[in-house]
């Protein structure tokens, strides 16, 4: 349910935009919007900013801050951005609320914080866990699903506690770490269903579209139907490693691929462009398996050890997913694509953690954008890294 491709024949523009989000978003539960961290909230006046905006200052300022910027996060009550300040450096401070955001002083650096996940790589790396800074608690979050036990568990608790105090918390999962992949209906390859994410067009003009790697590993060629006649060929897939990423091209040149999301009920969103996620931010995530639902970034760069290996800088969030879902598109109202669903743990019923592969990175690797490339998006570069653009939380 996920965008499918439409013939040149057949080709309709999509008119619902941001009306038709809306509209499905009154059906969604809320998601949880509470930014308490372990220090005290920030209180000073700043800027009432969009998390596209938000962005844009974080851009800015994290370079000018160099080692003073300890990350930063998107408070989506206050409508305001939170810059974490390690060290003493009280002109960072100033520099930062005079920017229109809000300095919030914290005790870890983000070189310790990212020497403390080089530590959990080294001596933690073991099926079921995953890993990633939270700006808003300044620290790691390490989280073990049901099957870390026994001498794993005992591993992962040393490795957390060599840490240090205050430089990451540990979190138990009542579900399993795992691709969302699963026999079914929408793409189907090799004998799995994935969900499709995003129509790009490649670097040298063939229409295609982006979707999970471990989807592309599966098989190298896709269909609409179970057992029907292939409509794709992978390209280029990643999984596991640096990435969760397949970009698969449509074997008819005649295909066109218009950069918009199916929201069902007949509802479709235009994608503008490509974007870089922000810890806080709201987004959507449209799957196969369990349709539109919507919910928070929790964490950004996330280390995630699934049975089939390690994959790194992926988006974690609080959002649910299901078997069937893996590959399918999450994206924000305002019609910016920003991840690939990979996997995580639970379900819509019980709840749990889904993880995404980042859009940017993904389009900088295969050199596809968005779409036919006519939609122009916030960034003039859709294929840029997520740490030159987004809330760096690591």
């Amino acid at each position: 349910m996920s965008h499918r491709r439409i013939p040149r024949r057949k080709a309709v523009l999509a008119g619902a935009g941001a009306v038709g989000i809306a509209a499905a978003a009154v059906l969604l539960p809320h998601a949880n919007a509470s930014q308490s961290g372990s220090g005290s909230e920030p209180t000073a006046e700043a800027r009432t900013l969009s998390a596209a905006a938000a962005q844009d200052l974080v851009s800015q300022l994290g370079p000018e801050l160099g080692d003073a910027y300890a990350g930063a996060y998107y408070d989506a009550q206050k409508q305001q951005v939170i810059v974490n300040v390690s060290g003493d450096s009280n002109s960072a401070v100033v520099q930062v609320n005079e920017a229109g955001a809000v300095a919030r002083p914290v005790e870890n650096s983000m070189r310790e914080l990212k020497s403390a996940a080089d530590t959990l790589a080294r001596e933690a790396t073991v099926p079921g866990t995953a890993w990633a800074v939270d700006p808003r608690t300044n620290r790691l979050t390490v989280t073990a699903d049901r099957t870390v036990d026994g001498d794993n568990w005992s591993r992962l608790a040393s490795a957390v506690t060599s840490l240090g105090a205050g430089m990451a918390r540990v979190q138990k999962t009542a579900g399993e770490f795992r691709p969302f992949l699963e026999g079914g209906d929408a793409i189907f390859g090799g004998g799995s269903r994935c969900s499709l994410g995003f129509n790009v067009t490649t670097g040298d003009g063939q229409p295609g579209f982006l979707t999970a790697g471990h989807c592309g590993v599966a098989d190298d060629q896709w269909s609409e139907e179970p057992n029907g006649a292939p409509i794709g060929t992978v390209r280029a897939a990643t999984f596991p490693g640096e990435g969760d990423f397949a970009l698969v091209t449509y074997d008819d040149p005649a295909t066109e691929a218009p950069g918009t999301v199916d929201l069902g009920n007949g509802q479709t969103l235009d994608i503008v462009g490509a974007d870089n996620a922000a810890v806080g931010q709201e987004v959507f995530r449209m799957g196969s398996t369990t349709g539109l639902n919507s919910g928070r970034v929790t964490g950004l760069n996330a280390t995630v050890n699934y049975p089939e290996g390690t994959v790194t800088g992926l988006i974690q969030t609080d959002v649910c997913a299901e078997p069937g879902d893996s590959g399918g598109a999450l994206f924000t109202r305002d019609g910016s694509a920003i991840g690939l669903t990979s996997g995580g743990s639970g379900d819509c019923t019980s709840g749990g953690e889904t993880f995404f592969q980042p859009v940017t990175t993904a389009l900088a690797s295969v050199g596809a954008q968005i779409g036919a490339g006519d939609g122009g998006g916030r960034n003039e570069d859709q294929g840029q890294g997520q740490d030159q653009g987004g809330f760096d939380g690591s």
